[in-house]
């Protein structure tokens, strides 16, 4: 069976079904976003798509940008290689959404315009808060955006059948990976630069409705193929592991027990505790969710839009452990990893073996491949789409029209800025994404919830909910972590010193662990309470003015 799936994906049949669904994806997707672009025509169009989208509309908008690369691609690796290690991120992504529901969703909406930093700097100094959240904006946004550009070159390798040794238009194996994340980041532009938030948000409603009518076909197939045995589906993928007796045990990835390394065991049951709080906190920090929330009329649409997300995201996770386990089972460890090592093609080889099983023969196996990559790289085009509106919304609104220009930037440079933004903040996307492609876009994503978790949340929650918090305060909190989250991993594990590293060929590490959330969340609150000590400024009637804006949005928009 493997080595079948091996050959097919080489087959003429797929590479040309798989350039038509992309050819018609792309060309459907921009369709939307020239229709949009006629429908922005003020800066409030441009950031929060006029907040004309209903609270189901903004769900799905929401799910497809959240239900991103990493968890299509990424999570269902993880469960195909690690087993039930694996599905620590599906349980992690689903709770954090509880944080952002009861915390920050209504709250954010009510009281703020287009970004995190209309928020922050209510009753704070605007230039010193708004640039700190602009650079925490754009870090955030980067990080997230490499694990999209990484997954989407990992896809079209295996779906051009371009595998180490083998070409294709001319490219090798590591070439054509370059010019797809090259490709994905120029669309991405032009996706922002022209329909801003309303051809975004539409592009993400499709998306999602794609990909849950995707896994759950997918799901279904693997379900039907084991007569809805889940025993027996458990039971093969752990054979098939080439781990039998731990792949349906904790301890296969995270928290492994080292015999007679009682420090390393130590700090790896340490990284499995960092990596859950980053996954739990990290959403309600996330400022391409953030925004999502301004695209609404209502506080009560808000609420809505939150719980449709949480049942379209809960499902979508239960039907990862499908697919991670029915990778396992029908196409095997050592299928995947030869593929691509961090595990990001597991979904799509699946979809090719449920083809071959389903719908006759290789011909089935090229189909059903075809269309489900489609799927995934409609998942990558509307999430970067998302990620960099974000940023350069950030850069536009807070930074340019704020700072630099001190509130009196007409809508029209705002806007211009905005665009010109995406341009640069797609570019650096891309440079980073090609050092970046050893990595498994979950593990990718995750560093950029503990990224989000250590400087937004503590300046979010103090803004919200304390009365004394100050400028002092917010700018410490948001650098604080922000510097501290960045500087650890910089000097983790995740950058250099081991085979999966960015530079795997270095070694400066000294941090031993890969997540930084256990240190750097905890650093950034505290950095936001003691700033704003040191500091004497206070305004209780602007606390007051906020508190009312919060709870009920009078004023507000």
């Amino acid at each position: 069976m493997n080595g079948i799936l091996a050959a097919t994906a080489n087959n003429g049949t797929a590479r040309t079904l798989t350039i038509v669904l992309f050819l018609v994806l792309v060309a459907v997707t921009l369709g939307i976003t020239v229709w949009a672009s006629r429908q922005t025509r003020t800066a409030n169009d441009f950031y929060a798509g006029g907040r004309s989208f209903s609270g189901f509309q903004n769900g799905l908008a929401i799910g497809g940008d959240y239900m991103s690369a990493a968890s299509f691609l990424g999570i269902a690796g993880l469960i195909a290689l690690y087993g039930y290690d694996g599905f620590l991120y599906s349980i992690g992504f689903l709770v954090a959404w509880l944080v952002a529901l009861l915390l920050v969703a209504e709250l954010l909406r009510n009281s703020g315009r287009y970004t995190m930093a209309d928020v922050l700097a209510f009753r704070m100094r605007q230039k010193p808060v708004r640039t700190a959240a602009a650079v925490s904006t754009i870090t955030v946004s980067i990080f997230y955006l490499l694990a999209q550009m990484v997954g989407a070159g990992a896809l079209v390798a295996l779906l051009l059948g371009i595998r180490p040794g083998t070409t294709f238009l001319g490219m090798g194996a590591e070439t054509a990976k370059v010019a797809t994340i090259i490709l994905v980041g120029a669309l991405m532009i032009i996706y922002v630069t022209v329909g801003g938030m309303k051809g975004t948000t539409y592009v993400q409603i499709i998306k999602a409705v794609l990909l849950m009518g995707g896994t759950l076909v997918m799901t279904l197939m693997v379900l039907a193929h084991y007569k809805f045995n889940l025993s027996a589906l458990l039971g093969d993928a752990a054979a098939a592991s080439g781990k039998p007796d731990d792949f349906l045990e904790p301890g296969l990835r995270y928290g492994v027990e080292v015999a007679g390394n009682a420090t390393q065991t130590f700090y790896n049951k340490v990284d499995l505790l960092s990596l859950g709080i980053a996954l739990v906190l990290g959403t309600a920090g996330l400022p391409h969710i953030l925004i999502r929330f301004y695209t609404v009329p209502t506080a009560k649409a808000a609420r809505k839009s939150v719980l449709w997300a949480i049942g379209i995201i809960g499902t979508f996770y239960l039907f990862t452990l499908a697919l991670g386990f029915g990778a396992a089972a029908l196409v095997g460890s050592t299928a995947i990893t030869e593929q691509d090592k961090a595990g990001n093609t597991a979904a799509p080889q699946l979809a090719q073996a449920l083809g071959i099983d389903f719908l006759g023969g290789e011909i089935g196996g090229a189909a059903l491949l075809a269309i489900i990559a489609a799927v995934a790289f409609a998942t990558i085009l509307a999430v970067v789409a998302g990620l960099t509106l974000a940023s350069s919304s950030s850069l536009a609104h807070d930074f340019y029209a704020n700072v630099i220009k001190g509130g009196q930037a007409s809508e029209r440079q705002e806007v211009n800025v905005a665009r010109i933004s995406a341009f640069v903040i797609g570019a650096i996307s891309i440079v980073l994404s090609i050092y970046a492609q050893s990595l498994n876009v979950a593990f990718l994503v995750a560093l950029a919830f503990a990224v989000a978790a250590s400087g937004n949340l503590p300046a979010i929650i103090y803004s919200l909910f304390w009365k004394r918090f100050n400028t002092s305060g917010a700018v410490w909190a948001i650098y604080g972590g922000l510097i501290s989250a960045v500087f650890l991993v910089f000097f983790s594990p995740v950058v250099s010193g081991a085979p999966t590293s960015m530079f795997p060929d270095s070694d400066w590490h000294w941090f031993p662990l890969s997540n930084p959330g256990i240190i750097s969340i905890p650093f950034g609150f505290l950095c936001g309470w003691i700033g704003t000590l040191i500091s004497k400024e206070t305004d209780e009637q602007k606390y007051a003015e906020l508190e009312v804006r919060a709870l009920t949005g009078a004023g507000a928009h």
